[in-house]
């Protein structure tokens, strides 16, 4: 009896599991050869290298802009006022004679202070709330998601006009604003996150050892969401830089003589047509940094969520 033997050429292949490119590592890996190979993913991510090399601009200069702008951003020249851009204004000059190009590298202080500060106090209350509720359940999950969702029915810009035209147009409270406004929405994205870890072994063992609520919370089950927190933290803080700015250019934000974006594209929408670069070039400006902001998030959720 001949046995027949298979071609080679149809012998389907064994499917095998690949990781991201950049993250290699052994079954057991402690958390810092973890991070270190998310660390080195990021580095050949081009999305994320492309939104980190624009965000660093703008933090250095937001750091350091008193030493590299040519001219005083508020010292007015009314002899001077709404020239195009040349070799004395890079960006032309505005109403009063201010030189854009310094106001526009002065403004990125005021975004770049605001907006963080905001999505920190926003991630300590939605970090709090999501982990309480998401590891409880019960009725507190029931009231506190309930109040949640009561927040989020409403139109975040207008909780914040409405809050502002009764608090005042301070810098604190532009701050508290945005934050109170983002924690719901980070609230239930760490819920989300909880409850998909909650079940797993690795908690059961921790309750079965006789460990508190918020040790469980904190010790165990925050390290391993932190991936999905980051990816969160970098998504809202753009969302504060434009909350930020939108604000100003209502009137509720940073008040003048301030460079601050989005109340320069405020003072010169009113000079569009004879003087278009006093809103284009704070408007490109506030434009880059979102838009690296979310090369960031993007390569941060391609790189975390594989």
């Amino acid at each position: 009896m001949q046995i027949e033997t298979p071609d080679p050429a149809m012998i389907p292949l064994p499917v095998v599991a690949t990781a991201a490119p950049g993250i290699n590592l052994p079954p057991r890996a402690s958390r810092r050869q973890r991070a270190r190979a998310v660390f080195i993913a990021l580095l050949h991510s081009k999305t994320f290298m492309a939104g980190a090399i624009i965000m660093l601009f703008w933090i250095l200069d937001a750091i350091f802009w008193p030493l590299i702008v040519p001219h005083d951003p508020n010292a007015q020249d009314l002899l001077s006022t709404l020239q195009r851009p040349s070799g004395a204004h890079l960006f032309g000059t505005d109403d009063l004679g201010r030189d854009v190009f310094s106001r526009v590298l002065a403004g990125a202080r005021s975004v770049l202070t605001i907006a963080p500060a905001a999505t920190a106090l926003g991630l300590l209350g939605g970090i709090t709330i999501g982990l309480v509720t998401g590891y409880y359940r019960g009725l507190v999950d029931d009231v506190l998601m309930r109040i949640v969702d009561a927040l989020l029915a409403f139109p975040l810009v207008i909780i914040a006009l409405l809050v502002l035209a009764v608090l005042g147009h301070s810098t604190l409270n532009v701050v508290l604003v945005i934050a109170v406004v983002f924690t719901p929405l980070i609230a239930r994205t760490v819920r989300a996150a909880v409850l998909s870890e909650r079940e797993r072994e690795y908690v059961a063992s921790a309750r079965l050892l006789g460990e508190p609520g918020i040790v469980v919370m904190v010790r165990e089950i925050l390290p391993n969401i932190v991936g999905a927190i980051v990816v969160e933290a970098t998504v809202r803080l753009g969302y504060a830089i434009f909350t930020a700015a939108t604000l100003s250019f209502l009137g509720l934000g940073i008040q003048q003589p301030s460079p601050d974006w989005g109340l320069s594209i405020s003072l010169g929408r009113g000079f569009l047509q004879v003087a278009s670069w006093m809103v284009l070039f704070p408007a490109l400006a506030l434009a880059t940094l979102v838009v690296s902001l979310n090369f960031v998030a993007d390569g941060l959720r391609e790189v975390l969520s594989s």
